[in-house]
Order: C-alpha cells, then sequence, then structure tokens
C-alpha cells in the first residue's frame, strides 16, 4: 500500500444526516482521524489518534457497499490529512453528493469546487476562537454552509456579530446548541428575538441514537 494513497481512517458508517441542510438523508460517513483542535466540547474525541490506514480503493469499496448516494467526509479535522482533498475529488468523480465537514481553521482554497463545505468556524466557548482562518471565506460557493456551535449567551452574541460585521449570510448560517449543555429552544427564542439571518440546527442523530459512536 502506498503512502501517496492511502489516509488514516476512524470509522466508516451509514446513518442518517442530523446537520446541515442535507439532514435526514442516509447517508455514509467517511471519517478522517486527527485534529489540530481541542474544543472544549469536542463530542468526538475518540477520532484525535488510532485508526487505521486504507487506501482510496478500500476506502472507496466500503463506501459504495452501502448504496447510499451521499457521502460526508468528516473527522476530527478531515483537511489535516493532505491526501483528504484527493478523496474527495474520487467521491466526486463516482459521481456522489459530497459534504465536508470542516474546522474553519484550515485553508479551503484547494477543495473540489463540487464539494459543499460546512465550516464550523469557532465560537469562544469552544476555547479554539484563535483557530479561525476567516480568509477561508474568499474561498465559500454558494452551495457551501457556515456552522457556529453556540455553548452560551456570550457566543450567540459573538455570532451576530460575526455574521453582520462579516456578512456570514451570504451563505446560509447554522447556530447548533451545545449538546447537553444549551437547551435548543432557549436559542430558538434568541433567534426569534434577535431578528438574526441564520437556522437554529439540532443534531438529528442524537435525538434519534444519543451521542453514541457510530451514529
Amino acid at each position: 500500500m502506498s503512502s501517496e494513497t492511502r489516509l488514516k481512517i476512524t470509522e466508516i458508517f451509514g446513518s442518517i444526516q442530523g446537520e446541515s441542510d442535507l439532514v435526514g438523508w442516509p447517508t455514509v460517513f467517511v471519517r478522517l482521524t486527527g485534529c489540530p483542535l481541542r474544543c472544549r466540547w469536542c463530542d468526538t474525541p475518540y477520532s484525535f489518534h488510532g485508526g487505521e490506514w486504507l487506501d482510496f480503493e478500500a476506502i472507496l469499496d466500503r463506501v459504495r457497499d452501502f448504496g447510499f448516494s451521499r457521502v460526508c467526509v468528516t473527522g476530527g479535522e478531515p483537511l489535516a490529512q493532505q491526501r483528504c482533498l484527493e478523496l474527495l475529488r474520487l467521491l466526486c468523480d463516482e459521481g456522489y453528493t459530497v459534504s465536508l465537514e470542516t474546522s474553519g481553521a484550515l485553508d479551503v482554497a484547494p477543495v473540489d469546487a463540487r464539494v459543499i463545505k460546512v465550516l464550523d468556524f469557532k465560537a469562544p466557548g469552544s476555547g479554539e476562537e484563535p483557530r479561525n482562518l476567516w480568509a477561508n471565506l474568499e474561498h465559500l460557493n454558494a452551495q457551501d454552509q457556515i456552522k457556529l456551535v453556540i455553548a452560551d449567551r456570550a457566543d450567540f452574541d459573538w455570532a451576530r456579530h460575526q455574521i453582520a460585521e462579516r456578512g456570514l449570510d451570504r451563505w446560509q448560517v447554522l447556530l447548533s446548541p451545545v449538546w447537553d449543555e444549551l437547551h435548543p429552544r432557549e436559542l430558538a427564542d434568541w433567534i426569534l428575538e434577535s431578528g438574526v439571518r441564520a437556522r437554529l440546527q439540532v443534531q438529528l442523530h442524537k435525538y434519534l441514537w444519543g451521542n453514541l459512536p457510530g451514529h
């Protein structure tokens, strides 16, 4: 197995997409191992280490086995492995609707334009706000989305400021409450009261299966 044609993979599984505007669709998730960030509320710390090396064809074979038309490449931070870019291209070439969940801290300029990029810029409550690479906004297409995970009112006020000052609502903005920390109803009330141009996002998969790996 050539090191140039492989990636370190934490898991590949089929589930219902719980986030983004693809929510509800049967989707194959390819979770890459590794992440340079350590968000306080991270719900996939098991993806930081371990995993197995798989070459591109083995990954594609596993994806094909599910028979779904949508694939989400996630992590960890998938772009921390440079060869993720080639996997994204190969998935697009096979005709899949491909989404990429990325922290917004790594350069997305080289990502295939066919990929739906979901940039998860970090609010202060994550502990990783300084890592936000706002230059990534220059490389977003109309189909791409911005996710802001909200832990408390301070995070929400920060998000409102970013949306207004940076014109984030040129794209679809998803505000997602931290699981078991901020009740979605409270965030919904803030959105309604403020008039902010953003969409409430709850993590559907967690309501279906809880916070379990492989869902």
